[in-house]
C-alpha cells in the first residue's frame, strides 16, 4: 500500500480489488465499533456498485480477525442514493445490500431505512428527507460513514454531470432526472454527504484511472466531474483505490481544494 493525498483528501494505493475491500472492511470495523462505544450506535449510508457489494459480501462472512464484533445490532443503515425501481428489481440498490448483506447479519428491521424507489420521485425523496431529520438531532445529519464511488463519468451517489441535484443547497435529498438515463434518481445533495463524519469512496479498475485523475488532479469543475463536490464539512475523506484506478495520478499532491 502506498499513500497519496489531494487537498484534505487521504488517497491509500492498494495493490488490487481484494486488498482495498479487505482494508474497506477493517475501516468499516472500526468506524462502527467506535461510533457504538462513543454514540450508543453507528449510522452508515450505503451505495450501489460492484466494489461495494463485494465488500459487503466480506462484511457479512467476515470473521476474526477480519471484522471483531461489528455491533451489528447498534447500526442504522441508510442509502446515499437509489434507483426509482420496486425494491425487488434486481437494479434496486437496497435489493443488491440486501442480498449481499443485510439478510446475512442481525440488524433490527426497522433500522434499515431504505429509500422508496417504487413512489412517485418527488414525494420519495421528500419523504427520506424528513426520516432523515427525524433519526438525526441535526441537520443536515451527521452520518458516522458515508460510503460512495465514482462513475467513469465522474458522478458519485446519483450527482451526475449537469444535472438538477448538483446545485441543490436547501434539501438533503433530491430527484433529480437524469438526462441520458432518461430516469429519476433519488440522491443526497452534496450538503447532506459532506456532512458525515467520515466519507470513504471506493474506487478499482483501470476504466476509473482518467476519471480519478480528472477528479484528484484536475481543474475543478464539479459540474463536469460531480465527486469534487465531495468536500467534508469537519469530517474524514478518505479515498481507497487500487493500482490500476490509480495509475495516471501523480506520486505528490493532487488538487488542491
Amino acid at each position: 500500500m502506498r499513500e497519496l493525498r489531494a487537498g484534505e483528501a487521504h488517497i491509500e494505493v492498494w495493490a488490487d480489488a481484494p486488498a482495498l475491500i479487505a482494508r474497506a472492511g477493517q475501516l468499516f470495523a472500526e468506524k462502527a465499533r467506535h461510533a457504538v462505544s462513543t454514540e450508543g450506535r453507528f449510522t452508515v449510508a450505503l451505495s450501489g456498485g460492484s466494489t461495494p457489494r463485494a465488500l459487503y459480501q466480506r462484511l457479512a462472512a467476515a470473521v476474526e480477525p477480519d471484522a471483531p464484533g461489528i455491533p451489528w445490532r447498534d447500526t442504522h443503515i441508510f442509502w446515499s442514493d437509489e434507483r426509482c425501481v420496486p425494491p425487488s428489481s434486481q437494479d434496486s440498490n437496497y435489493r443488491m445490500a440486501y442480498d449481499a448483506l443485510l439478510g446475512r447479519v442481525h440488524i433490527p428491521a426497522e433500522q434499515i431505512h431504505r429509500m422508496r424507489g417504487e413512489d412517485e420521485p418527488a414525494r420519495a425523496a421528500l419523504d427520506y428527507e424528513k426520516l432523515l431529520e427525524e433519526q438525526f438531532e441535526k441537520t443536515p445529519p451527521r452520518f458516522n460513514l458515508m460510503l460512495l464511488g465514482v462513475g467513469e463519468d465522474g458522478h458519485t451517489a446519483s450527482l451526475f454531470p449537469y444535472s438538477a441535484g448538483l446545485e441543490e443547497t436547501k434539501r438533503l435529498v433530491a430527484s433529480p432526472f437524469i438526462e441520458k438515463l432518461r430516469a429519476h434518481r433519488l440522491t443526497m445533495t452534496p450538503g447532506a454527504i459532506n456532512a458525515a463524519r467520515t466519507i470513504m469512496f471506493l474506487v478499482t479498475g483501470r476504466a476509473k484511472a482518467e476519471t480519478l485523475r480528472a477528479v484528484l488532479e484536475g481543474e475543478r469543475d464539479p459540474r463536469r466531474y460531480p465527486a469534487q463536490l465531495v468536500e467534508p464539512d469537519g469530517g474524514q475523506l478518505i479515498w481507497l483505490v487500487d493500482e490500476a484506478a490509480a495509475s495516471l495520478l501523480s506520486p505528490g499532491n493532487g488538487r488542491a481544494h
